[in-house]
This record gives structure tokens, C-alpha cells and sequence, in this order.
């Protein structure tokens, strides 16, 4: 999965121009829903923005080990995830910026447009630093995509439809869910897994044909059309691109197990520190009450569960000698869970109990991946896997759908950006900083020589590789249970 899912939504900022009826001025009335004829274009469009995100998810992590394996690039498996995450942390903090002042309407071309170039540059690639290269072209797009779905969603839909459209989001994740591994395991298998890569940037057409024109007419343009256009703010964009080369030089030294790996390490930490500290709210590394703890969480879950989550594959090809296609589809039915976790937190029922709720979905994420490495004991059927991911997904689904809609609510309109900016931040950054450590502890337990399992099995088995990521990623998981506690301000 990745962070373009719902997100919680109770009362969230309602767009200057959308009526509480959900219809949009000089529009026809229409029924007052996502797909009312005030917004059914535009919703159309960019849940199929999010449909191709998720399509790209979940059939380029099938094909992932097989193209590591054939570009020799195992140890580097990792970077093939982390490379996306880090340069979309620049790229959020931009769109964030970008969206608050001009608009929504040209991050989101300019990122979808990116993104699919990214694929064909990944899909190209005769070495893995070139598909690593690639895949950091998509973080680009996929960084400023994300950011800019937030602010559509804020300016163009009231706050009682906000839960609605989030939920659909989650919903789009179902199809690709199921088909996106089966599709791109008969690709891999059959094909090779370059054509995954180079399909996919086909789709980029139809939701820019779609989304564009609808965004440009309900929400272009800065959040107050009559107030001067703010500059830049510089001083964040030097920021977001010290946590990006931050991350990556962590994220070089966590691979590279030398002495001289201190110094990208010492130097990615000067640079890293500061620029969290200036771009997530104050109190958000102590859980302060609210929107730190809100943004904290949203980190906690995505890191920990995209970091498990990006070696299941691996492990079940390399370690019980499952195809691509099977693999794949042991994680599809997560799908399916994340979208009903998503749709059971937007029921307004649930509302009162949305901390107790959401912090018990974290203790079910936790639990999926304590469980996941349970196969590397051959008497352990590979269906719990299949099992355990569900379960985990639907807990995921609730938490990031409920910090999402909890971000919107505690966000004035023309400071969605820039908190939706620090939501992803916190997501993009937990990720890289995760698989990073996962990555080294890999690496460091001779995990890279998985590569060669399917010849050798026996002699090149690592359980131990596979199992020092998943653990601590579940403690990882278990402590944003109490984080969840504290996600609203108590009243005085």
C-alpha cells in the first residue's frame, strides 16, 4: 500500500466553493454525493488518479525481486523502495507549497507526468542504479501527487462528503489489490518484468484527461482568490531538500557496512535533524496532543507496515519458492480489508470511539507483521501470510483514513498544504528511515545472497535476514497503539 489512502474525515475544512449541500456554484443541483452531478466528474477523475498509484504499488512490488535478481542488485533491494520515498519528501513539501499558492491543478499534472516517466526510465534500466534512479523519478511525481489530491479534496468537497471521497480512495485499492499481482506475475513470468514497468505509464492518460479539466473548474487557483499570492517560502524548500539528501545518505550509509560509512551517516543526521524539526508541527517526536501526535502516527504505521510489507514478497519467492504471480497474490486480499477498515472508521457511529479504535487497529498491524516471518518454518502453511496481511490491512486502513480526515479537520483551508505536506512528510520520511534500517540489518545478516536461493536453496537460506526486519518493525507498530491515544486536544 502506499500513503495515497483515505483518510479520516469528520468535520474537515469546507472548500470556499462548495456549498454545504456539496453542489458547486453554476452548477446544476444534483444529488448531494461524491458522484452528484456537482462532482461526479471530478470524482471520476481522481480516483482514477489513485486507482494507476495503486495499480503501479502493487504490481511493481510482484515484480521487484525478480528485476533485483536479474539487474544483481539483491543488497540493493531496499533502495528499489526507499529511492521512491526520499525524493517524494522533497517533492511533497513543494506541491504543499505549490497547491497553497497557485493551485492544485499543476503539481498534479506535473507529478502524474513524472511519475510516468520514472516508470519507463525503471522499465529501461540495463543496471540497478538506473531502475534505483528510476524509481527515485517517481517518487518526484508520486510526491507532489499525493499532496495534491489532499488540497482537491479540501477546497472542492464539503466536510461531510471529505469521509465519502476518502473512502473511495481506499475502495480503488480493491481491483489493483487482486489484479495488479496477478497481471504483473503473468507479465514477469511470461513476458519479463521490464513490460510491468513500461505498461503501466499508459494508464497516465485517462485520469489526466479526466481529472484535470474538473480540478481546473472546481479547484484551481490559490485558497482566497482576492488575497496577494504569497513567494515561495524558500527557507521550507531548503528545508525539504536537507531531509531528502538526509534520508539518502542515511539510507547509503545503512547499506554500505563500512567505517567510512560514518561520515554520509554523520552528515546525513545534520542535515536530517534540523529539517524535521522545522517542517512537522512542534511537539510531534514527544506525541503532543492533536495535530503532532496526528502527523506522528500517520509516520508509525505507514513506516513500519511498508516496511514489512516490501520484503513479504522476497521472502516467498526466495525462501518457500513461490512464483512472482503467487507471491503477489498472497498480499491481494489486503485490498479488499484496507477499504473495509476505511469505510467502518467513516461510519458516523463510530465516531466517539475513534481513539480506542484506532489504537486496537495498530495492535492488529503489529500482530500481521510479528506473524508474517512465521513461514520461514517450512511446517507453517504460506496462507497465513495471506491471513495475517488482511487482518494488518484492515487495521491499516482505519488508522491512515482516520489521520487524514483528522489532519483535514484541524487544518484551515489555506494550511491543507502545508499540514498535507507534514502528514506525508512523516509517512515518506518513517518509510525511507525503516527500510533503511531493515535494509542494513539485512544486508549485514547476508541477506543480499538470497538472490541465488532458487539454485541453491538450501545453502543460501537467511530466515534469520528476514526475521531481524520484521520483528522490530511489529514493536514499531505496537508503539503507535499508545500514540493513538493522544489524538485529540482534551477539553479544558
Amino acid at each position: 500500500m502506499t500513503a495515497l489512502e483515505p483518510r479520516d474525515a469528520e468535520v474537515a475544512p469546507e472548500a470556499p466553493e462548495a456549498s454545504e449541500a456539496g453542489e458547486i456554484p453554476g452548477e446544476p443541483a444534483g444529488p448531494a454525493g461524491v458522484l452528484g452531478r456537482a462532482h461526479r466528474a471530478l470524482s471520476i477523475g481522481i480516483i482514477a488518479v489513485v486507482v494507476l498509484i495503486a495499480f503501479e504499488a502493487t504490481a511493481v512490488g510482484t515484480a521487484m525481486p525478480v528485476a533485483a535478481r536479474e539487474l544483481n542488485g539483491v543488497s540493493l533491494y531496499a533502495f528499489g523502495f526507499s529511492s521512491y520515498f526520499t525524493t517524494s519528501l522533497f517533492a511533497m513539501v513543494l506541491s504543499g507549497q505549490w497547491a497553497d499558492r497557485r493551485g492544485p491543478l499543476a503539481p498534479l499534472a506535473t507529478g502524474i507526468s513524472a511519475f510516468g516517466a520514472g516508470l519507463l526510465l525503471s522499465g529501461t534500466a540495463d543496471a540497478m542504479w538506473l531502475f534505483i534512479v528510476g524509481r527515485a523519478v517517481q517518487g518526484l511525481g508520486g510526491g507532489l501527487v499525493i499532496v495534491a489530491l489532499y488540497v482537491v479534496v479540501s477546497r472542492a468537497y464539503p466536510a461531510r462528503l471529505q469521509p465519502a471521497i476518502l473512502a473511495a480512495f481506499a475502495a480503488s485499492w480493491v481491483v489493483p489489490s487482486v489484479v495488479g499481482p496477478l497481471v504483473s506475475g503473468t507479465v514477469t513470468e511470461h513476458l519479463g518484468w521490464r513490460w510491468v514497468f513500461v505498461g503501466i505509464p499508459v494508464l497516465v492518460v485517462f485520469p489526466l484527461a479526466i481529472a484535470l479539466p474538473a480540478i481546473r473548474r472546481m479547484a484551481a487557483g490559490p485558497a482566497d482568490p482576492g488575497a496577494p499570492v504569497p513567494a515561495f517560502d524558500r527557507r521550507r524548500i531548503r528545508l525539504a531538500l536537507g531531509i531528502s539528501l538526509g534520508a539518502g545518505l542515511l539510507q547509503y550509509a545503512g547499506q554500505d557496512l563500512r567505517w567510512l560509512s560514518l561520515l554520509p551517516a554523520a552528515v546525513g543526521g545534520a542535515l536530517l535533524v534540523p529539517a524535521v524539526l522545522g517542517l512537522l508541527p512542534r511537539g510531534t517526536y514527544v506525541a503532543a496532543r492533536g495535530l503532532p501526535s496526528v502527523v506522528l502516527l500517520r509516520g508509525i504505521a505507514a513506516g513500519s507496515f511498508i516496511a514489512a510489507e516490501s520484503f513479504v514478497p522476497l521472502m516467498l519467492v526466495t525462501q518457500r519458492g513461490l512464483s512472482p504471480t503467487m507471491a503477489g497474490l498472497s498480499l491481494a486480499v489486503g485490498g479488499a480489508t484496507w477499504a473495509f477498515g476505511s469505510w467502518v472508521q467513516s461510519r458516523p457511529r463510530m465516531e466517539p470511539y475513534r481513539e480506542r479504535m484506532v489504537s486496537g487497529s495498530m495492535v492488529l498491524v503489529a500482530a500481521a507483521i510479528a506473524t508474517a516471518p512465521s513461514v520461514l518454518i517450512a511446517a507453517v502453511p504460506v496462507w497465513v501470510v495471506a491471513v495475517a496481511w488482511g487482518v494488518g490491512c484492515f487495521g491499516m486502513g482505519t488508522v491512515i483514513a482516520s489521520t487524514s480526515v483528522l489532519l483535514l479537520k484541524l487544518s484551515a483551508p489555506e494550511e491543507a498544504g502545508a499540514n498535507s505536506a507534514a502528514l506525508q512528510i512523516s509517512d515518506g520520511l518513517s518509510n525511507v528511515m525503516l527500510l533503511a534500517i531493515g535494509g542494513a540489518v539485512f544486508a549485514a545478516l547476508g541477506g543480499g545472497a538470497v538472490g541465488h536461493a532458487a539454485a541453491t536453496p538450501a545453502a543460501a537460506s537467511h530466515p534469520a535476514a528476514f526475521a531481524a526486519v520484521f520483528l522490530p518493525m511489529a514493536g514499531v507498530a505496537l508503539a503507535g497503539a499508545w500514540v493513538a491515544t493522544r489524538l485529540r486536544v482534551r477539553d479544558a
